[in-house]
């Protein structure tokens, strides 16, 4: 059983929102189902992110660092995917915070890079092997 079943995230402009996690979560191979004021991608009915329109307008956009939202990052097989993934990000209207590069003080395998959309959304995309694995 996993240990998140879901994550839900509100946006300004649901459209927009769409329009930039669409393409990402595609690629991450995340099925998308529509609803009248959400949708939804999951994938092997295990994990599920959920896009909702804000109830009140102009309450964005989430600023990093402040209480609440910081990141979410998505574990990927390789560098070349995080360089994949960062390029479909940036194509999709995504922001680049910080290009796809290496995070030493983080592991010597740490590969990543990090995106915000218009809502100040930030996703990171990694690559971090087991050390036996790395090479």
């Amino acid at each position: 059983m996993p240990v998140f079943d879901h994550l839900g995230i509100t946006v300004d402009d649901l459209p927009r929102g769409i329009a930039q996690f669409d393409p990402v979560m595609a690629a991450l191979g995340f099925a998308r189902s529509d609803s009248e004021n959400s949708v939804a991608w999951d994938r092997d009915d295990e994990t599920e992110l959920i896009l909702f329109r804000a109830r009140e307008e102009d309450t964005g956009p989430h600023e990093h660092g402040r209480v609440g939202w910081q990141h979410l990052a998505f574990s990927v097989d390789s560098r070349a995917d995080v360089d994949r993934l960062h390029s479909i990000a940036m194509d999709a209207g995504w922001t680049a915070v910080r290009e796809p590069k290496e995070y030493p003080r983080f592991s010597d395998r740490y590969y990543a890079s990090f995106v915000e959309d218009d809502c100040g959304i930030r996703i990171e995309f990694m690559h971090n092997p087991p050390r036996a694995a790395a090479g």
